[in-house]
């Protein structure tokens, strides 16, 4: 028997258990945590974890830290996740204990009450004219794999998170990341996913990553070519980096100089900067690219 046939087998076998199923079913919708798993389903943590642990020794799930908090999410490797969605068909679209399980997480959020802070703009970046720019200037090239450095309440991996084979938010305020795992699961973005990130250093591996945003953090940072420089290594060969900077009237020209500054010193190309005017602030959006890749192929023109 080869050796795929009898993986799949095994998977099959971990996933024929009720309450394995049932958490399954609930990490299909994003990233849940010990706690939130253990109260929707109304037992211990210890019988949780157990069942977890299994889930994950079956590559079903994947397990990661998050500050204080560990969740569970499905995997979001390419080959693994398609193998997932393949099982996850299988899953009955009008099982009435899925739909309450589902219920009771959002329950748990508070996301269906839509409290004063949700209500709110997501951050500087929900101006629909701002989104039209961005929208514009990443149509040009497939998504594919996505990097938000500095995603605040996750505005950016919301509009663009449903275009990405996978979203990656990272930012250092623990409260902006919880908010923005609420705002996901309500708009139904499984593929997103929130990390605790140092953009000096960040938790992944070299080329990684497809399409990365520098969300208004590089004006504001100690070391901005560090920054620059680690988010070039996260970068595939062929991929983009998008620029977001926020400016007021009498200092475009001079954010515009900087940042094709510091793309040259780290080895980018930067296409001429798009300003898109805000009541407070105005932005300054512009794609770069590895010197080798012909930027007229990742930016729209």
């Amino acid at each position: 028997m080869l050796a795929s046939t009898q993986q799949l087998l095994a998977r099959l076998k971990v996933v024929a258990d009720p309450v394995r199923l049932r958490l399954l079913a609930l990490c299909r919708h994003g990233e849940c945590s010990v706690s939130e798993l253990t109260e929707v389903l109304g037992l211990s943590q210890p019988r949780v974890s157990q069942h977890l642990k299994q889930l994950c020794d079956a590559e079903l799930v994947e397990r990661f830290r998050d500050g204080q908090r560990v969740y569970y999410r499905l995997p979001t490797r390419a080959a693994l996740a398609a193998q997932h969605r393949q099982l996850l068909r299988l899953l009955p679209d009008d099982e009435p204990l899925f739909a309450a399980d589902a219920a009771e997480l959002r329950r748990l959020r508070n996301v269906d009450r839509q409290p004063a802070e949700l209500a709110e703009p997501l951050d500087a970046t929900a101006d629909r004219g701002l989104h039209r720019a961005i929208m514009d200037l990443t149509v040009a090239a497939p998504i594919g794999d996505l990097l938000d450095i500095g995603c605040g309440r996750g505005g950016l991996l919301k509009l663009l998170s449903s275009r990405a084979n996978r979203a990656v938010g990272v930012d250092i305020d623990a409260g902006a990341r919880d908010l923005a795992r609420n705002e996901l699961l309500l708009a139904g973005l499984s593929n997103c996913s929130l990390r605790f990130g140092d953009m000096y250093r960040l938790p992944f591996a070299d080329d990684e990553f497809d399409t990365i945003i520098l969300d208004d953090v590089l004006a504001g940072a100690d070391r901005p070519l560090d920054a620059l420089q680690e988010a070039v290594r996260l970068l595939r060969p062929g991929g983009r980096m998008l620029l977001l900077q926020a400016v007021t009237d009498t200092n475009v020209a001079a954010v515009q100089k900087q940042l094709a500054q510091w793309c040259a010193a780290t080895g980018l190309r930067l296409a001429p900067g798009r300003l898109v005017p805000q009541k407070n602030p105005s932005w300054i959006l512009a794609v770069a690219c590895p010197a080798e890749t012909d930027i007229n192929e990742t930016a729209a023109a």
